[in-house]
């Protein structure tokens, strides 16, 4: 089994977490979609969207989120009851697990980045995808689409409806994940399950952005539950490694350096 992912992918994080918590052993590639590569033909030819991630078993290829972690939970539920997969998750789980898919993190995410570094970081993308159109002629069309999608994102980006809305989305889930925290442990129970698979990164991505006083340490259930999680060994491997501290610095500074370079020497 094959993941595409990245670290600074939400969805990326929410199947890595489950493929740990399920004990899947899977073949790790990364791709930084924050310096191009995953519009690079290789990648683009499999996803034309180019968003991640992606999983493959075999030709069996799949690009949704929710999908990759069903999917991964019947391969461990028949490994570890002889074939059957009738311990799949119960419907307040999948709930949850849509509930959470449903905000879209991206406007949330830009918006609290520094503009400078937005807008390079914006700028590069745009040339890559204009390099990666001359490279692969046949994939014109969907390049094309890509650059679209990257204008449109910048103009919805200063549309502060756009913007106030995506938030009052996220705060909205956040009230309901407190209520729900104040009666049980974990998101769907006093057990740790998929719905809180799925919750960790939007929390983790509060914390990159250094806005966890603001919007998890206002909520006391919240972030008592932030506290427990971030001790699982899953979390430590697929988020902790990489922004946990001063982690996060040498992760983040990799990046903007690459693009930096790239940028001033035209390598696209």
């Amino acid at each position: 089994m094959q993941l595409y992912h990245h670290p600074y992918s939400l969805d990326s994080q929410k199947v890595r977490l489950a493929l740990e918590e399920k004990g899947i052993d899977y073949t790790s590639h990364h791709v930084n979609p924050i310096t191009g590569k995953n519009l690079d033909s290789f990648f683009f030819r499999l996803n034309p969207t180019a968003k991640l991630p992606v999983f493959q078993n075999g030709s069996h290829v799949i690009y949704d989120a929710i999908e990759i972690i069903q999917y991964v939970e019947r391969i461990a539920e028949k490994a570890s009851s002889g074939g059957n997969d009738s311990g799949v998750s119960n419907q307040e789980v999948v709930q949850w697990m849509h509930k959470i898919q449903a905000w879209d993190p991206k406007y949330f995410t830009l918006f609290h980045i520094p503009v400078k570094h937005r807008l390079r970081v914006s700028k590069f993308l745009r040339r890559v995808i204009i390099a990666r159109m001359a490279e692969c002629p046949d994939l014109a069309t969907s390049y094309h689409n890509k650059l679209r999608e990257a204008y449109d994102t910048d103009e919805k980006l200063g549309n502060d409806d756009v913007v106030r809305r995506n938030e009052e989305h996220l705060i909205k889930i956040l009230d309901e994940v407190e209520a729900k925290l104040s009666e049980t442990a974990y998101l769907a129970g006093d057990e740790f399950t998929l719905a809180d698979v799925m919750l960790i990164p939007i929390l983790a991505r509060l914390e990159l952005l250094s806005l966890e006083l603001e919007f998890i340490n206002t909520r006391p259930n919240l972030a008592e539950y932030w506290a427990v999680v971030k001790q699982r060994p899953s979390y430590k491997k697929v988020i902790g490694r990489y922004f946990d501290g001063w982690k996060k610095k040498t992760t983040l500074m990799k990046t903007w350096w690459f693009v930096k370079l790239r940028s001033m020497f035209r390598k696209y």
